[in-house]
């Protein structure tokens, strides 16, 4: 595997994979890697030719800035996991060579319309816009023809589906499965901060999601969803939103309708935020 700091020397050598018909694929993450990772890398490695993965904690899609403090760090285990999982390249940026006038330094505004508006949008404004500037980078510094991206960050998902349209790019953007711990956990990098007993608790988030859509359409969602949040609220959770949306176009909906939806939560542990969702229909 071979290490890069800097978008030029990235850049050159990927020039010289595509000069030779490799096809590029790429797989973005902020370090702390977990199997959910790793499963990116392999479907990368199964549909691409040339594997790229990068780490990069982006200080302009952080709120809080303690949260972007606290986000583990695990770099040389990640170095590990990603030469055992035969990535080709490593981008390994640092804040000032992406951000050369600084991270508060003005960038461009994307439309992202009414997807950036809900549900995690709604609770960490601007997020969304530090999420589309820093992914633009990479994919300008990395010039995929595939991407692959995990589905339990499904609204981001959707958000960089939107930045690929908007931006005329021909990148293919591949949405993977969430991986689950043995109980139902949805891997994450936030994991890592749970104490013993909170994590002994963090389960309830994906057994109350299951609960939810084992239940779609028995009655009215209204009443799913109160039982739900009364759910993660009575297991310890602060619940943020537990919501049904269009696959689509992440409308919030009512009712279950016809084509593909999802079940999205969003719950505080302590001071430890937690998300996750699960898909129905196609």
């Amino acid at each position: 595997m071979y290490l890069f700091k800097r978008v030029a020397d990235l850049g050159q050598a990927l020039g010289q994979e595509k000069k030779a018909g490799k096809r590029i694929g790429f797989a973005p993450t902020m370090g702390a890697l977990h199997q959910g990772h790793i499963s990116l890398i392999q479907s990368a490695k199964q549909e691409t030719d040339i594997v790229v993965a990068s780490i990069f904690v982006n200080p302009t899609q952080f709120n809080d800035p303690k949260d972007f403090e606290k986000y583990p760090s695990t770099l040389e285990q990640d170095i590990l996991l990603l030469t055992a999982a035969g990535v080709d390249y490593l981008f390994l940026p640092s804040v000032a060579e992406m951000y050369p006038a600084g991270p508060d330094a003005e960038h461009p505004h994307y439309d992202f319309g009414y997807i950036e508006s809900v549900l995690e949008g709604a609770y960490r404004p601007n997020h969304f816009q530090g999420v589309g500037i820093i992914v633009h980078k990479l994919l300008e510094a990395v010039r995929p023809d595939d991407l692959f991206m995990g589905q339990k960050d499904f609204q981001q998902c959707m958000i960089v589906k939107r930045l690929l349209e908007i931006t005329g790019s021909s990148t293919q953007l591949h949405i993977c499965p969430t991986l689950r711990e043995a109980d139902g956990l949805a891997m994450s990098s936030r994991n890592m901060r749970l104490t013993p007993g909170q994590r002994a608790t963090a389960v309830e988030i994906s057994r109350t999601l299951q609960w939810v859509k084992d239940n779609l359409g028995t009655r009215p969602f209204s009443g799913l969803r109160a039982e739900g949040l009364a759910r993660l609220e009575d297991a310890g959770f602060a619940p943020d939103y537990l919501e049904l949306a269009s696959g689509n176009d992440l409308r919030l909906l009512d009712a279950p309708e016809d084509g593909p939806m999802a079940i999205l939560v969003a719950a505080r542990l302590g001071d430890i935020r937690l998300i996750d969702n699960m898909t129905v229909g196609s």
